[in-house]
């Protein structure tokens, strides 16, 4: 059973506000510190782009019609547990209440609401009548047993005694009125030929989100939506799990036959709701984004991700060329047609995807990714991989879609079926070509019923390569891969045989023999391809300069406290002496319980991984990451060929043990991991301990918590631990940590350590922090940090940053609500602040950023300058003239 507090937002008809108090209601109810999870009944992709930016998390869709009646508890689940637990699900409904497929209601927020066993809230538009609407409440609430309307939100109310009238009707139903919204003409987006302009491209639209949420805060009663929602009972299901649907699919042995044994890729895992982590780098699918690529469901990243895949975001309009090293393409839908000028004056972009798809590189487009394919749109050239002309027409395509493959495509086997939904006002032509086409023999990419009884071919699928498969797959087909699982492992092994394909090509262009990469890495990965790599030598003190607050170095005291400093300057009159760390070592091995042949005292914790690199000689070492970089350097610099294990936010970044490859000999992980701040429990690392494996845990602020999860103790065999006593104590200048471990280990490592290593007030520093003093230090800054952190959290949550839990003295904050593309750390820069960039660690991109945590005051000053950078609202009283009243926008087909 699965507890998740719902509600759904539903009305009599389109129109009515359903979208304003669904939108608004998510927005006010996080701005209260909940966390809501969103939903859109039906295929929409534009509502749950409003939604992401409300709940501050991806709007996800549920869709019984393209994906399945018996999935629709389990994708609500999904969409509740991702990327953690919400507070609350809010669903926006579609159209009227039981408005579905005409013929049989499939697809209804009625149907939903059964299916999830989710009791409805209905918006009721009060305008043109008052008593009559009461009618029609009671109507909808007995229509349908099994659909439970639980609360009323009336909307437009003109005023008090109109209300009242309403309110005395409603009130003999037993069904409580949870508000009343007041006409509001402020309250609008712009619309244009498909519906809504979608919310990324909109400069206002976070603060037509900021104006919603004070909207329905002031006048809807939110405790009482949340009792309502709590008031939803268990639901007897699981959460869908991209890796399981993967393995369900009737193509998950085609991609299980071409990912590599140990790859780690769509294995079974320990989480029901998160892909298992991944090996890297594994190939790279580029999926189009910005403001005219805005339609994309999440489960598809997700799918992707479980299919071994990383995804990075491109913006056609704006990224000169596909990423280094890419393996795929996902063209979605949106509005390129209002962008035409931009993406056709982007040549370059166009020049790589031919380039790419003609050396047989896979590329899916939906709808405005086949028009991104075309030879022109509107007359502007496009990147004419397809000879197609497409323009606007005067007519809508829109509705559900049964589709066949008649021959093997890209995403499908012949004969193989889907539902889909078409959803558009342009149309493409063929151009003659005089016998040249542009990308080889094209057939349609599927057949599909018309609800006249028809079939109409749609669509193009190709193999511009000659690899002897479709590798090109255009269609104005959307399809929800949820309920096609076997198009994203399809196109996910396509993918992978590219990247393999491309490997060879690039080994044999070195001189290499092929499968020399694959046998130095069990896991399969690619080679390092130059310009893809994060910078593992960048470090938080060149985000640092003058002038700036430093919220880049973790070191957590602005100053060295006064008893260390006197400590260190008592040896003065030793310092002619070449230094004896006996000394420290008995004093670390005192505080940390552990005989001292287990310790070594080393000139900071960077020269441990210096030591290891040298002295072990694994075969196939392995980091998990994201962490600390300097293990993976000293590695690398030490001539070892390293694998990674990339953690990813779907679950928090947490490790799954059983992810880690079986014959990997050497393990390097962070506890708690810089830069996701996560607290691994030490039972997880202590099964990763192996025969003949070394395991290296790296806790270097595992002094900012309790001790509790240390795997630091009397026996460490096969174990090694690294401390820092920089971070605590503010003894980045002196260099001063220390390892523990097996003592064969550490005997080991020694041998690598150049003699006087560990200077002499690097030693005093030891001995002194291992004092009464250095343990009340310690312990006020233990206890002082929670209420710090989460502070700082609250401050990235209610600008609407999406914050990684942590248990350490900083926190990672992903920025893609502000920019989705691009890192914000120099425009912080230029307001005076200094943040650690995440693309520099492996499994990172740009929009991600690590903050130290200080105090409140900079915390507020912090929240603030990244405020400022979302996007700004239009002037007051600005309206665009195609605007519309920020109401109900329905779109869908019945």
């Amino acid at each position: 059973m699965v507890r998740i507090p719902r509600v759904l937002i539903a009305a009599p008809a389109s129109g009515g506000g359903k979208t304003t108090v669904a939108t608004g209601l998510m927005a006010a109810l996080r701005l209260a510190g909940r966390t809501v999870a969103p939903f859109k009944v039906g295929p929409d992709y534009i509502d749950p782009g409003y939604h992401t930016l409300a709940a501050g998390r991806p709007g996800r869709n549920l869709d019984s019609v393209m994906c399945g009646q018996g999935l629709m508890a389990p994708l609500l689940a999904h969409g509740f547990m991702t990327p953690d637990p919400a507070d609350l699900a809010v669903i926006e409904g579609v159209m009227g209440l039981f408005d579905g497929r005409l013929g049989d209601g499939a697809g209804s927020s009625a149907q939903i609401a059964r299916l999830t066993r989710t009791p409805v809230v209905l918006v009721v538009d009060a305008c043109h009548a008052s008593l009559t609407h009461a009618a029609v409440v009671a109507g909808l609430a007995g229509f349908d047993p099994q659909v439970r309307v639980a609360g009323v939100v009336l909307n437009r109310v003109s005023s008090v005694r109109h209300g009242a009238e309403i309110r005395r009707g409603i009130a003999g139903l037993g069904i409580p009125v949870l508000g009343e919204i007041p006409r509001d003409r402020k309250i609008f987006v712009p619309s244009r030929h498909l519906g809504l302009v979608p919310a990324a491209e909109r400069d206002a639209s976070a603060r037509q989100i900021e104006a919603l949420a004070g909207l329905i805060g002031d006048h809807v009663d939110l405790d009482a939506v949340l009792r309502i929602a709590d008031s939803a009972p268990d639901l007897a299901t699981r959460p869908w799990d991209p890796g399981r649907a993967l393995r369900g699919s009737g193509s998950w042995q085609d991609l299980a036959a071409v990912i590599p044994a140990d790859a780690g890729a769509a294995q079974p895992q320990s989480s029901p709701i998160a892909p298992a982590p991944l090996i890297a780098p594994a190939p790279l699918i580029a999926i189009a984004g910005g403001r005219a690529f805005t339609f994309r469901y999440a489960e598809t990243t997700e799918l992707l991700e479980a299919a071994g895949c990383r995804v990075a975001d491109i913006d056609p309009l704006t990224d000169p060329a596909l990423p280094e090293g890419v393996c795929g393409l996902y063209l979605g839908g949106g509005f390129p047609e209002m962008h035409a000028d931009q993406l056709a004056a982007n040549r370059s972009l166009h020049a790589s995807i031919r380039s790419h798809l003609a050396a047989g590189m896979p590329v899916v487009a939906e709808c405005a990714g086949l028009l991104m394919l075309c030879r022109t749109l509107d007359g502007h050239p496009m990147t004419g991989v397809l000879d197609l002309a497409a323009a606007m027409g005067p007519r809508l395509t829109m509705g559900y879609r049964d589709a066949v493959a008649r021959a093997e495509t890209l995403l499908a086997a012949a004969g193989d079926r889907v539902v889909g939904h078409e959803f558009h006002r342009t149309g493409v032509s063929a151009i003659d070509t005089g016998g040249d086409e542009a990308g080889g023999i094209s057939t349609p990419a599927w057949s599909l019923a018309m609800p006249d009884g028809s079939t109409r071919l749609e669509g193009v699928s190709q193999d511009p390569a000659a690899v002897g498969r479709p590798t090109v797959h255009a269609s104005y087909l959307h399809l929800h891969w949820a309920g096609q699982p076997g198009c994203a492992a399809r196109f996910a092994a396509e993918a992978w045989r590219y990247r393999t394909a491309s490997t060879q090509a690039t080994a044999r262009g070195r001189g290499e023999a092929p499968g020399n990469l694959s046998a130095a890495s069990h896991a399969g990965l690619a080679e390092d391809r130059p310009g893809a790599e994060p910078d593992l030598d960048h470090h938080g003190d060149q985000d640092v300069a003058p002038g700036l607050v430093d919220l880049a170095v973790n070191v957590r005291v602005d100053r060295t406290p006064d008893w260390l400093v006197d400590a260190i300057a008592e040896t003065s009159s030793t310092w002619q002496s070449y230094p004896d760390p006996e000394p420290a070592r008995q004093a670390l091995a005192g505080l940390n319980g552990v005989d001292p042949a287990m310790v070594l005292p080393t000139a900071g914790g960077a020269e441990a991984f210096v030591l290891l690199a040298r002295a072990l000689h694994p075969h196939h070492p392995v980091i998990i990451h994201p962490q600390f970089t300097e293990p993976e350097a000293a590695l690398r610099a030490a001539g070892h060929q390293v694998d990674r294990l990339l953690l990813g936010p779907a679950d928090g970044f947490s490790l799954n043990p059983a992810a880690v490859p079986r014959d990997a000999d050497l393990v390097v992980v962070g506890n708690p991991t810089n830069p996701t701040g996560v607290l691994h429990p030490a039972e997880a690392l202590r099964s990763l301990l192996a025969p003949g494996r070394v395991l290296v845990v790296d806790e270097a602020f595992m002094d900012a918590t309790d001790g509790t999860e240390s795997v630091i103790g009397p026996q460490m065999a096969g174990l090694v631990v690294l401390r820092s006593l920089t971070k605590t104590y503010g003894l980045a200048g002196i260099r001063a940590g220390y390892l523990v471990g097996d003592p064969e280990l550490v005997a080991q490592l020694a041998t690598q350590q150049p003699p006087w290593s560990v200077s002499t007030p690097a030693i005093a520093a030891m001995i002194a922090c291992c004092s009464e003093a250095a343990r009340a230090h310690r312990d006020r800054l233990v206890t002082a940090l929670p209420a710090l952190r989460e502070d700082l959290v609250a401050e990235l949550r209610r600008i609407g940053l999406s914050v990684v839990g942590s248990g350490a003295p900083f926190v990672l904050a992903d920025t893609s609500s502000i920019d989705p593309v691009h890192s914000i750390r120099q425009r912080l820069a230029d307001r005076g602040f200094a943040v650690r960039r995440g693309e520099t660690f492996p499994g990172l991109g740009p929009t991600w950023i690590r903050l130290a945590v200080r105090d409140p005051e900079i915390h507020a000053r912090l929240a603030e300058a990244i405020r400022e950078l979302a996007p700004s609202a239009e002037p007051p009283g600005l309206r665009t003239p195609t605007g519309t009243p920020f109401e109900d926008h329905d779109k869908e087909i019945r």
